[in-house]
């Protein structure tokens, strides 16, 4: 069992908490899109209240293991203290011993923010110096930040034998329940949406899956990989030669143990991204030959809807179509409207989802939205993520 943050002594405690704050720049170095921050908060929060100091360790970017000043968590730094309606000081550096004073001067309740961990070499490689240099901040060590937990990094994984108390922070805690919830023990039927561009990353996953759940909905371009293996046309569409062997074995795979795989039956389709105004839908069966398949089609949604409407819980992992751009948004956000109005446990993964349940503004209404991309794929493949790994080692 991993331990939790409510049952440690945190009083005056040098608590450093790993937390993921790779976020999105704009042009003016401002903070784009805050979930992952805002994710933080009632870690940082609850440290606060227990009487802790809070040492805040990121990364941003990939400065690939030198000083970068476009990869700062400045920015961060100042839009986490507008959240908290308090100073976050970020530290010149994340190790050496300007940082090690800095750390020393800490009250009970202060918040300090590290520079970006990824300045230094040692972070990806899981140096056990860097390690021992980030260790020496702590008392107490906290996993927060689950989009980087299938990493086995100095923050995430090297650090965990060196203090002598680690945790998981309230998100990391809640990504592990709904992950539990959602497909170790789920109440049936369950669904599995999965999309995205390309069968060729999510091969471990269809085949995992296949163990998982009764049904199994296939969108976005690597539908089309599985339709031309049926032996259809899909135009200029964009598909995996190479794995058209695969997506037929996958099929035979799923008929042999009883899942239902649902594909779509029609689809939008344009010369382009750039012809909004050509897109007109066809059914699979009469994919003109000079154009390609952009979004799933009404009729799809409707036979998805139908199907989903009869399951107690759904995971969802990949858009349906180029949700970036109208009109082949709908797909994608019509399943993200109609999630959000079902009864069932509802678990959103991945990037591309989780923006795409945000801009169609139903992520308050599914049961979650992990705030993990590769680490969501990962479990969902049934590997083991080092971070969480080297917690359950500590317990």
């Amino acid at each position: 069992m991993i331990r939790r943050l409510d049952t440690l002594n945190l009083e005056g405690k040098r608590v450093f908490v790993r937390v993921d704050f790779n976020v999105p720049l704009d042009q003016e170095r401002k903070v784009k899109d805050d979930l992952r921050i805002r994710a933080a908060l009632p870690t940082i929060r609850r440290i606060v209240e227990l009487g802790g100091k809070v040492i805040l360790a990121s990364h941003l970017g990939r400065p690939k293991g030198k000083v970068a000043p476009e990869f700062s968590l400045k920015p961060v730094a100042d839009y986490l203290s507008s959240l908290l309606d308090r100073p976050v000081p970020l530290a010149p550096d994340c190790v050496g011993e300007e940082v090690r004073d800095r750390v020393a001067k800490m009250g009970p309740g202060d918040i300090l923010l590290l520079e970006n961990l990824r300045f230094h070499a040692g972070e990806e490689k899981n140096d056990e110096a860097f390690s021992r240099q980030l260790a020496e901040l702590a008392d107490v060590y906290v996993n927060d930040a689950f989009a980087v937990s299938h990493r086995a990094h100095a923050s995430v994984h090297g650090i965990t034998r060196l203090v002598p108390v680690c945790a998981a922070g309230v998100q990391l805690e809640k990504e592990i329940e709904y992950f539990h919830e959602s497909m170790e023990e789920p109440k049936r039927p369950v669904a599995m949406v999965i999309g995205g561009a390309k069968v060729s990353t999510k091969i471990g996953l269809l085949q995992n899956l296949l163990d998982k759940a009764e049904h199994l909905l296939i969108g976005g371009a690597m539908a089309n990989t599985f339709l031309k293996a049926q032996g259809k046309n899909v135009g200029q569409s964009m598909v995996e030669d190479d794995f058209l062997q695969t997506a037929k074995d996958l099929l035979a795979k799923a008929a042999e143990k009883g899942v239902k795989v649902y594909l779509p039956v029609d689809a939008v389709v344009a010369a382009s991204v750039d012809d909004p105004d050509g897109a007109r839908e066809v059914s699979v069966d009469a994919i003109p030959e000079d154009l390609r398949i952009l979004d799933v089609g009404s009729k799809t949604l409707e036979v998805f809807e139908s199907v989903l409407r009869g399951c107690r819980t759904v995971v969802w992992n990949g858009p349906l179509g180029v949700f970036e751009r109208p009109p082949f948004h709908k797909g994608t956000f019509g399943l993200a409207e109609f999630l959000g109005d079902l009864e069932a446990l509802t678990v959103i993964g991945g990037g591309d989802s989780a923006a795409a349940v945000r801009q169609a503004g139903v992520d308050k209404k599914v049961s979650y939205v992990s705030t993990g991309g590769g680490a969501f794929l990962e479990m969902l493949e049934g590997k083991k993520l080092p971070g969480i790994e080297a917690l359950e080692a500590c317990a």
